[in-house]
């Protein structure tokens, strides 16, 4: 949910629902329009739902590069309590989609939710995934009425970027340095010449320096980019149901080692920031937490590899939900974790309380949740349940 007022959060659903609705009138229009203009500029009259459908209708520019199939992850419920809470039944089962990487000969990338488009000018609309629509018609490129001047890129250029990676720890985590882990999986050894990426953050340019593309060129992926590539890579989007493929926590916890430690019990803090679900209460939080032995860490404040040290490094975790508990993935086998939201508390439980929350699947992928504070629960779940889907 993005970052509203208290009294503004219960409208969010219906302004989904409208903002869904005026896509789909106003794209009418836009295709509409589409369809007489000529022009590079103009907004796709076409969609694929699949990039298979993609690959099957545009042979001689559009090619699928598999990888992993789809499979089915089941977890085991994590221990705490209470016991028996309803929400985790949202994520023990998880149907992953298989990974790819499609390959379009002078495909397009539009803007800073990357947007492709086969050399045809049709949309991909599985690896432009979006918030909460269905069916790309419902994507937002038809919200504009032109598209941007493309820029001619000479050369091999894969597309990270996807809806918010530009402004949110989660999104950039699970989302786009994912999609290199699954380009690595389809194409090992590939040599590109540049990403399209958001870098306009700390969090973001240290992440990517951590993950070994901090020499890679960058091309920034901003709301009016757009740029035409020789030779366009575009990894498949395994979590665009927030459900935390166990590979890609392995890949992570790989990839972005600890390399120290922080405090044993820590509280995470999102700070005094207006409208960012802080803790209204947190002085009477912390007076019942620091005379037990709690440190208070604020994830903004450090850069991203003290982060994954403190996580790493921690045996008992209370947290506001927020994009700050991704680095659950990095937390060590055993570690307890105690989350709440505004609708609920989850005592040594991860995320919030509704089952689609993708904090859910990233405790499910790591680490098993404990009963109290310092009791041991065991190995973590990730790389285990895993079952072929026919």
């Amino acid at each position: 949910m993005p970052r509203l007022p208290a009294a503004l959060e219960p409208a969010f659903p219906l302004v989904k629902r409208t903002h869904r609705f005026a896509t789909r009138r106003v794209g009418g229009v836009t295709r509409a329009v589409a369809g007489v203009r000529t022009g590079a500029r103009t907004v796709p009259t076409r969609g694929y739902e699949t990039s298979r459908e993609t690959a099957a209708a545009e042979p001689e520019h559009a090619r699928l590069h598999p990888g992993m199939p789809s499979e089915v992850v089941s977890r085991p419920r994590p221990a705490g309590i209470p016991e028996g809470l309803p929400w985790w039944d949202g994520v023990l089962r998880a149907d992953l989609p298989e990974r790819y990487t499609l390959e379009l000969s002078g495909g397009t990338v539009v803007g800073n939710y990357a947007a492709h488009l086969t050399s045809a000018g049709n949309l991909d609309f599985e690896t432009s995934h979006y918030f909460d629509i269905h069916g790309w018609r419902e994507h937002p490129i038809f919200l504009r009425p032109r598209l941007p001047e493309a820029t001619h890129f000479p050369g091999t250029l894969v597309s990270l970027a996807t809806r918010a990676t530009g402004v949110n720890y989660y999104h950039f985590v699970m989302d786009l340095l994912t999609r290199w882990a699954t380009l690595q999986e389809c194409l090992p050894g590939v040599q590109v010449d540049a990403i399209y990426a958001n870098t306009s953050t700390r969090f973001a340019r240290e992440l990517l320096e951590l993950a070994g593309l901090g020499d890679v060129p960058v091309i920034e992926a901003t709301k009016h980019a757009s740029v035409r590539a020789d030779r366009l890579l575009v990894p498949s989007l395994a979590n665009a149901g927030l459900k935390a493929p166990p590979a890609h926590t392995d890949w992570l916890r790989t990839r972005l080692p600890a390399r120290g430690r922080g405090a044993p019990w820590i509280y995470v803090t999102r700070g005094s920031r207006r409208n960012s679900r802080r803790v209204a209460n947190e002085a009477e939080v912390l007076s019942v937490l620091e005379p037990l032995g709690f440190e208070v860490f604020d994830p903004g404040a450090h850069p991203v590899q003290r982060q994954i040290d403190v996580f790493a490094g921690a045996s008992v975790i209370v947290a506001p939900h927020g994009a700050a508990l991704t680095n659950l993935n990095f937390c060590s086998p055993g570690c307890g974790c105690s989350s709440s939201s505004r609708r609920a508390t989850s005592t040594k439980g991860c995320g919030r309380s509704s089952p689609t929350s993708p904090m859910h699947a990233i405790a499910t992928s790591s680490v098993r949740r404990t009963g109290r504070p310092g009791a041991g629960a065991g190995a973590g779940s990730h790389g285990s349940g895993r079952t072929p889907r026919r």
